[in-house]
């Protein structure tokens, strides 16, 4: 599992083999049963995770007493909650893991002392960072002009194993629609997919 790491570095660091490998020796890497919950909303968050295996759902309660799925982390993501700004630190959402999954866990008050000790880890941090909230701009401002069925299209597009691994209720309530407009729109790709196949 450490191997993946291991890539980040290399494309991301000039780092040695050596040093890479003092890296990866404390690292912690953890693996949580599929259900576990990370970190609640409400709570001060202390770790951030890196997906090595595995689907971890972010969710919410909002002010109607809804539960809002606002994103699913699968291999290769980094989860970090960013909460700096909040007076009392608090966690907006929560964190449950959808399958069993191995993640590397950083804990947040040991994380400027990592970073002194090892200087190319922040930059790789600060990289991975970069590119994920890079992808999130574009999602968004994707997701805001489209149609509930481009979302659709462009989770399949983007995303192709994401719609077998996630309860069809979450998938709809993250792409902002019903699970029953979820369902028709579905058929309705499918349809129109097997048709071009003929």
């Amino acid at each position: 599992m450490k191997q993946l790491l291991q890539q980040y570095m290399s494309r991301l660091t000039s780092l040695s083999e050596a040093e890479q490998q003092a890296i990866l020796d404390e690292i912690l890497v953890e693996t949580y049963s599929k259900g576990t919950v990370l970190l609640r909303q409400g709570e001060v968050p202390g770790k951030c995770y890196f997906v090595l295996k595995g689907c971890v759902r972010q969710h919410a309660v909002d002010v109607a007493g809804r539960e809002v799925t606002s994103n699913f982390y699968t291999e290769e993501q980094a989860i970090s909650i960013f909460n700096a700004h909040k007076a009392d630190k608090s966690s907006d959402y929560t964190l449950t893991c959808l399958e069993d999954s191995v993640l590397v866990v950083g804990p947040l008050d040991t994380e400027q002392e990592m970073y002194a000790k090892h200087t190319q880890l922040e930059m790789m941090t600060r990289r991975m960072i970069e590119e994920s909230f890079g992808q999130v701009q574009e999602e968004f401002a994707a997701f805001i002009a489209s149609t509930p069925e481009e979302r659709l299209k462009a989770l399949l597009h983007q995303r192709p194993g994401l719609i077998s691994r996630v309860p069809q209720h979450q998938l709809a309530s993250y792409l902002g629609m019903t699970p029953e407009s979820l369902s028709r729109i579905k058929k309705r790709i499918y349809r129109e997919h097997a048709e071009l196949e003929l």
